[in-house]
């Protein structure tokens, strides 16, 4: 899309591309008509460098929580418009902060995909003991242990929100028997999804897996704390 012969175009920075993947998965040929786009694959930890680095940018696109965005770096930004970020939500930026310069942040709606299969797919490494088969197998060794099933235990569940509700999902399909807890989990709630609502202290004994979803926050800090982990089951 062409840009408008009257229009000033804007700076636009991609932030937090590590793996250098970010131009080649979205097609960013929609901001032709708005301004150009760089991509800055480094992190420099340092406020005054991000400064330096970011001081000529309207607009400034991150990865989820890789990059600070708090007062000290938001007031020395003046040229700063819009920040996106990926998901609705991102805890690395000071959104009261933003307000106050005068900042709009937004964020992109969120692909809820992702999280619960790579949980699932620790959960299955895990259990079958597959990394320690893989590198067996790669240094010439066949089958070294037997592994575990999760047919028929149980996965006890901290937090059914949308990806606690994905991985309550995938545990019924492979036969478990699924149970859940939260502060904000309600009998009737747990029910809908096909899950046991049960205790704190009873997630933590019964759960032969437990799989954490909650947002950090002060209220979810520290729940799993030293005397909850000290109810679950040995080994």
């Amino acid at each position: 899309m062409k840009r408008p012969l009257n229009m000033t175009p804007m700076n636009i920075a991609v932030l937090d591309d590590w793996q250098n993947v970010a131009s080649g998965v979205v097609d960013w040929s929609v901001l032709d008509s708005v301004g150009d786009v760089s991509f800055l694959h480094d992190f420099p930890a340092d406020t005054a460098t991000m400064v330096q680095r970011l001081q000529g940018f309207e607009i400034i696109c991150v990865m989820r929580e890789r990059t600070l965005f708090d007062e000290a770096l938001l007031s020395q930004l003046p040229r700063l418009k819009l920040l996106v970020t990926g998901g609705m939500r991102n805890a690395a930026i000071d959104n009261a902060a933003a307000r106050r310069q005068g900042i709009t942040v937004c964020g992109t709606e969120s692909y809820k995909n992702a999280a619960p299969e790579l949980t699932w797919a620790l959960i299955m490494g895990i259990t079958r003991n597959l990394l320690a088969e893989a590198n067996s197998l790669r240094a010439g060794h066949w089958q070294v242990g037997l592994g575990s099933d999760l047919y028929g235990k149980t996965l006890g569940i901290l937090g059914l929100g949308s990806i606690g509700k994905w991985i309550a999902r995938y545990g019924q399909a492979f036969g478990m028997n699924v149970i859940a807890w939260s502060q904000n989990l309600t009998p009737q709630a747990a029910a809908e999804s096909g899950v046991t609502y049960v205790s704190k202290q009873q997630l933590f004994e019964q759960a032969d897996v437990l799989s954490v979803h909650l947002v950090l926050s002060d209220r979810s800090r520290g729940l799993v704390d030293a005397e909850a982990l000290g109810w679950m089951k040995p080994g």
